[in-house]
């Protein structure tokens, strides 16, 4: 998901900015910006109004903070924080990631 009228958006990740049914869901966001998602709100609804209430964010680089990812969705999402860039991404990490959420304690605010 993103602006796929940007000449930054890949031509190639066209075909999969819908969801499938079923399984779990994984968001990749390209050329994501929390203002070009809010600013459909003028039209009723954000730009990301197909993604659900997000359980795990997976941050790279180190920073402890969403940057204005998904705001309304990441309410109460759980972050985990990886030192390496992107570039950098092996899949034990994304494993890591979900071994430690599994440990958490979801209490979604309460």
């Amino acid at each position: 998901m993103g602006d796929e009228t940007s000449a930054q958006f890949p031509a190639e990740l066209l075909p999969y900015r819908k969801r499938s049914d079923g399984g779990i869901k994984v968001n990749l966001l390209v050329n994501y910006g929390w203002e070009w998602d809010l600013a459909a709100m003028k039209t009723g609804h954000s730009h990301s109004v197909d993604i659900s209430r997000i359980d795990l964010i997976v941050r790279w680089g180190g920073a402890c903070r969403l940057s204005g990812f998904l705001p309304i969705q990441s309410v109460y999402a759980d972050m985990f924080v990886v030192n390496e860039l992107w570039p950098d991404f092996e899949p034990e990490q994304f494993l890591r990631s979900l071994d430690w959420f599994n440990r958490q304690d979801r209490t979604l605010g309460g």
